[in-house]
């Protein structure tokens, strides 16, 4: 059994939840802009207060790796390390967008279709993967321009749902019958509890020294048109 600090970052949830044996026993969460950096450690500390647990009790920490926003990764990723570093504990990534998907499953149990899960990464594109309702990639995690032809192959198949804050751009786009949307938030770090479990029992840990985020994409830097 262990017990396992869980942070997730990727989008504009700020999220922190403390798991035993794979089961989320605490968590601290808001849906807000640009409140990572003054938030994640106080949400951290109220999660783990609401415990009774000590830091010196954790076994590992999970950490939201990506894809998703530069910042918010930056912010979850330093700090997850930071702790890593200070109690001696085991870093653990999870893939921001299968634990959307694991968050799906959770509260869709008997759902035996996709799963695409995206997040917005801005215009008309998404960072996104497809999952089947085993939590196996159908397709890998690619940077993807939605227009009326996306998905259309897997579409003609499968029934596909969509989730996570880029689905928003595919509604009235993929008109397909077969393609469903769900306006839920599955950026939670309860929802990482499954997966860190499983990676923790596995012993599929991170090197705390050179482990960074899975940007997906560089980072560009643009000018503002007006000064």
């Amino acid at each position: 059994m262990a017990t396992i600090l869980q942070i997730e970052t990727a989008t504009q949830v700020c999220s922190a939840a403390i798991a035993h044996d794979g089961k989320t026993i605490a968590l601290k969460e808001l849906m807000a802009n640009n409140i990572h950096a003054g938030s994640l450690t106080l949400f951290i500390k109220e999660a783990m207060d609401s415990t009774g647990l000590q830091f010196e009790d954790l076994d590992a920490v999970a950490v939201s790796m990506g894809p998703g926003s530069y910042t918010g990764l930056r912010i979850g990723v330093s700090t997850a390390k930071g702790l890593c570093f200070a109690l001696d504990k085991p870093l653990i990534a999870i893939p921001t967008l299968q634990m959307m998907a694991q968050g799906f499953m959770l509260q869709n149990p008997d759902y035996d279709g996709l799963i695409c899960a995206m997040i917005d990464a801005r215009r008309m594109e998404v960072f996104t993967s497809v999952y089947d309702n085993n939590l196996r990639t159908v397709t890998p995690v690619v940077a993807k321009i939605i227009d009326d032809q996306s998905f259309a192959e897997d579409l003609n198949d499968n029934v596909i749902t969509f989730i996570g804050n880029g689905a928003a751009k595919c509604v009235g786009v993929l008109k397909q019958e077969n393609a469903k949307f769900s306006e839920l938030n599955f950026n939670s770090a309860s929802y990482m509890s499954k997966l860190a479990h499983d990676a923790y029992a596995c012993s599929r840990f991170e090197d705390v020294a050179y482990f960074e985020p899975f940007y997906l994409k560089d980072f560009v830097l643009t000018t503002p048109k007006k000064k």
